[in-house]
């Protein structure tokens, strides 16, 4: 039996992470809030984590240790943990190997949402929706 939509998981990828936490997105509003106050079950696993911290870590971010400290544990605070130690590979590979880990997660969790801007996941959503993942850029999808 299938989980009500309000329960699927969701899961965010670095370049969704990085409007919420860095750039402050007006687009990404309602998804920080939804973030923040729990009404959304999102996921995150140690991989995915490290892909962030990598990310924010870059000289083109301009963030200063304390900054990257700070947004890493709001971020680990508000999303729920998941061992990716035994995580089953979703069976399609994307482009990108670094995204890999989002879609691998969200085939995991399933029914779940990914919300992404990454081409190299957009182009699997029609493929992972017969999986019951909906892979979107819509920063609203949370709520579907």
């Amino acid at each position: 039996m299938a989980q009500p939509a309000a329960m699927k998981s969701v899961v965010l990828d670095t370049n969704i992470l990085l409007d919420i936490f860095v750039f402050n997105d007006k687009r990404a509003t309602n998804l920080k809030q939804a973030l923040l106050n729990g009404s959304i079950s999102a996921v995150a696993s140690q991989k995915t984590l490290l892909e962030f911290a990598d990310v924010i870590s870059r000289p083109l971010f301009k963030l200063d240790e304390a900054t990257q400290a700070v947004i890493m544990s709001q971020w680990q605070s508000t999303a729920q943990q998941y061992d990716d130690s035994n995580l089953v590979p979703a069976p399609w590979k994307c482009q990108d190997t670094d995204d890999q880990v989002f879609l691998d997660l969200a085939y995991q969790l399933r029914p779940a949402i990914l919300i992404s801007k990454d081409n190299a996941l957009l182009c699997i959503a029609s493929q992972a929706a017969l999986e019951n993942i909906l892979i979107t850029s819509d920063y609203s999808a949370f709520r579907l």
